[in-house]
């Protein structure tokens, strides 16, 4: 069997990337975790995880600075398009964002995005109800103190 392939899709701006340098550490029917280094240099972070939790149609990351520390935690509500035949997951990036502080503080970004994103006829009502949903799912374990349930993934990894 060859190793999967997993593509980075966005909406706006429009583009489709190989995430060729990622390294799958765990991969299994509900979720996949990758670690991974920037694919430009940034000067916040350089490197971090990431676990795509399949069911829910969400992406947690953990992105570091380039001392190792812990910048935040950053969450992409996405969607999903497997090709079993090609071995190759595509992950559309839906605009939604949750970004965790350390110290506990939570952002919502990207709404206006999500909005032009209708408007322009880029994206579905189908699939804007759908973002709306998983990010309702998301905001509500954050908020009734359960992220530690998706954080628990990258304990259990060490990473």
């Amino acid at each position: 069997m060859q190793p999967l392939k997993i593509y980075r899709k966005r909406i706006i701006p429009a583009e489709c990337v190989l995430l060729k340098d990622d390294l799958i550490v765990k991969a299994d029917d509900r979720m996949i975790v990758t670690k991974w280094n920037t694919l430009k240099p940034k000067a916040a972070f350089s490197h971090g995880v990431s676990c795509y939790f399949l069911e829910h149609g969400i992406k947690v990351s953990k992105f570091y600075r380039g001392d190792g520390s812990l910048l935040y935690w950053y969450c992409d509500i996405v969607d999903y398009e497997l090709n079993e035949k090609e071995c190759v997951l595509t992950v559309t990036d839906l605009l939604a964002d949750v970004i965790i502080y350390p110290w506990g503080e939570v952002r919502v970004a990207d709404l206006d995005e999500l909005a032009d994103a209708l408007d322009r006829g880029v994206i579905t009502s189908q699939l804007m109800s759908s973002c709306l949903r998983r990010l309702h799912f998301l905001l509500s374990l954050i908020y009734r103190d359960k992220f530690e349930r998706l954080q628990s993934v990258f304990n259990d990894l060490g990473l």
